[in-house]
């Protein structure tokens, strides 16, 4: 059974949230603040679905401390903001998916089901990718999550690093901005492309102009000769 940890200061959403899930068969803990949820195991749980606005602290805040701390875990942020860029400040600080409220708990269950889903087939696709990607210059190491050119390491952010791999695993290959968004942000239906668009310009300005090409009517792909 997977386990599942809802941080949720909410009493009635809370109650809700963990009934509605257990009855799904996920075993699910509550914890009602950000320092309830450090007293949990993070890793032992498949995902996590948090809050924005909690008691004592921000989730997103929350969600930089275990991202830093190594943590991989699925996390579905929780929040009332509708704002394209918090969406974005969300999903770049690590949440693998973002519900705004008032939501349906069977949508919920669903991103949950996709999450845990996608979590497994990225780990069973990790036995089967080379975990370094050595192009010319260019070196992305997939366990470190580090990023070289020329040997000179660079500071990527989760998505860029996630972005970048995505191309360097095919290079010469067009993506679209859509299969990207797909890939990289975890969802289908993400609000706007130009996230792709700014993305882009943010790699381009630390490995160089000339790896990342854009196609005309589709969206990019990372340039690469033998």
């Amino acid at each position: 059974m997977d386990k599942i940890l809802i941080v949720e200061d909410d009493q009635s959403l809370g109650d809700s949230l963990q009934k509605y899930l257990s009855d799904e068969n996920f075993d699910v803990t509550w914890a009602k603040s950000i320092g309830e949820a450090r007293e949990e195991s993070i890793d032992d749980y498949k995902l996590m679905i948090l809050d924005w606005m909690l008691p004592d602290g921000q989730g997103i805040d929350f969600l930089k401390e275990i991202r830093t701390a190594g943590s991989k875990q699925p996390v579905i942020m929780l929040t009332a903001r509708t704002d394209l860029i918090d969406k974005v400040i969300g999903l770049e600080s690590g949440a693998s998916d973002y519900i705004t409220k008032p939501f349906e708990p069977r949508e919920l269950v669903a991103r949950v089901r996709v999450q845990i889903r996608d979590k497994v087939e990225s780990q069973s696709d990790a036995t089967k990718t080379d975990e370094v990607l050595s192009l010319r210059n260019l070196v992305i190491d997939s366990i470190q999550r580090i990023v070289t050119v020329d040997a000179k390491q660079l500071d990527f952010t989760k998505m860029e690093f996630d972005f970048l791999k995505l191309l360097a695993e095919s290079p010469n290959r067009a993506f679209s901005r859509e299969e990207i968004l797909n890939k990289v942000w975890g969802y289908e239906n993400y609000p706007t492309t130009r996230t792709v668009d700014t993305h882009v310009l943010q790699i381009r300005q630390k490995i160089g102009e000339e790896w990342i090409e854009t196609v005309r009517g589709i969206g990019y792909r990372l340039k690469f000769e033998e």
